[in-house]
C-alpha cells in the first residue's frame, strides 16, 4: 500500500445539469441540480484513498458548515484530514458546475480558504510528508506552498507528483525542478509548453519539452482517447476504456488518485499504473457528481475481471 499525502483545493459542487449551455444573454431552464464534495485536491485524494492507498490531506476550508462537509467526505472515504484546517479568513472554497446532455461541462470557481494555504501550514505536515511515497498538487492552492511541500518531500528523498491544473503559463520554475511526475491534460499540456496535443508525434515533443524543465517522467492525458507517458528515453500510449460518459467533472483527478495509490516509486510499472487509472477513471465518468463518482479499488479490480 503507498502512503500519499495530497496537497490541495477543497470545494463544494453546485452541479447544474442543462440540455445545453446558455448563449450569450440567454436564459435556460434547468433540468436538474446537485451538490456534492469536490475540488481537484479533495477528489485526487478521495480517489488515492478508495483506491487503497494510505492517503492525507494538506488544506484549508472556512468556518462554515461547507467546510464541516469537506471534512466530512474526506474522513468517510478514509483520507487523514488532520492537516485540513479551519480558517476565519474566507469560505470554503466553492464551484459551480454547468453539465449539458453530452456530459461536457463549464466549471466556475471561487478559491475561497485554498488560496489561504501557505507554506508554514505545509510545514506542519512535515513528518507525513517525510513518510510518503508520494507527494501530489495542483494549481488550486498557491504554488509558494506546493514549492515548500515538494522541497520537504525530495529533502527526505520521496517522490513529487504536480498536476498542473488549472492552467497556467505562471509555473515557478523551481516547482517544475521539484517535480518528479507532471501529469497535464491537453489544454495544460500546450499552455506549458507551447505545443499543441494534435497526435503522438506532438505529445512526444512536449513531454521531452517539459523534460528540459527538469521533469524526468510524464503522463499526457488526453480524454476519452487515453493517456501518453514518458519516462526517461521510453514512452508510450494506453488507450482509454471505451464507455458511455455522464459525467467527466472528476476523470482526471480520479486518474491521478489511482495512479498515487499503485505507483511504484521508481516508475518501474509507469505504463501499468495508467491501464488501472484509466480503468478507474472509465468508471467515474459513468455517474453523476465529482466525488460520489470516484470508484473503490474493489471496483476497479471487479472491472478489469469483468
Amino acid at each position: 500500500m503507498n502512503k500519499v499525502t495530497i496537497l490541495g483545493s477543497l470545494n463544494v459542487d453546485t452541479i447544474l445539469r442543462v440540455k445545453r449551455f446558455p448563449k450569450p444573454g440567454e436564459t435556460l431552464p434547468l433540468i436538474g441540480k446537485s451538490v456534492a464534495g469536490g475540488g481537484k485536491g479533495a477528489n485526487q485524494a478521495i480517489a488515492a484513498a478508495r483506491a487503497g492507498a494510505d492517503t492525507t490531506f494538506i488544506g484549508k476550508v472556512g468556518q462554515d458548515q461547507a467546510g464541516d462537509f469537506m471534512v466530512t467526505q474526506l474522513t468517510d472515504s478514509g483520507v487523514n484530514a488532520e492537516f485540513v484546517q479551519h480558517s476565519a479568513e474566507a469560505d470554503t472554497g466553492s464551484a459551480v458546475i454547468m453539465l449539458d446532455s453530452s456530459s461536457e461541462n463549464r466549471i466556475l470557481i471561487d478559491g475561497g480558504t485554498n488560496q489561504k494555504v501557505t507554506a508554514a501550514d505545509v510545514d506542519l505536515a512535515q513528518t507525513v510528508i517525510s513518510q510518503s511515497d508520494f507527494i501530489v498538487a495542483q494549481f488550486e492552492t498557491p504554488q509558494a506552498a506546493t514549492v515548500r511541500a515538494f522541497e520537504l518531500a525530495h529533502a527526505a528523498k520521496r517522490r513529487t507528483i504536480l498536476n498542473p491544473a488549472p492552467a497556467t503559463k505562471q509555473v515557478a520554475p523551481e516547482l517544475l525542478k521539484l517535480t518528479d511526475l507532471i501529469i497535464p491534460n491537453e489544454t495544460e499540456t500546450e499552455t506549458l509548453t507551447g505545443i499543441p496535443v494534435t497526435d503522438e508525434h506532438a505529445m512526444i515533443k512536449a513531454a521531452e519539452a517539459c523534460q528540459a524543465m527538469g521533469v524526468a517522467n510524464v503522463i499526457i492525458t488526453v480524454g476519452s482517447k487515453g493517456a501518453f507517458w514518458m519516462s526517461g528515453q521510453n514512452h508510450g500510449f494506453v488507450p482509454a476504456y471505451k464507455v458511455n460518459a455522464v459525467d467527466t467533472t472528476a476523470a482526471g483527478d480520479t486518474f491521478i488518485g489511482a495512479l498515487s495509490s499503485i505507483l511504484k516509486p521508481d516508475f518501474s510499472n509507469l505504463a501499468a499504473a495508467v491501464r488501472f487509472a484509466n480503468r478507474a477513471s472509465s468508471l467515474a465518468v459513468q455517474k453523476l457528481g465529482a466525488q460520489p463518482s470516484i470508484p473503490t479499488e474493489a471496483a476497479i479490480r471487479a472491472a478489469d475481471r469483468a
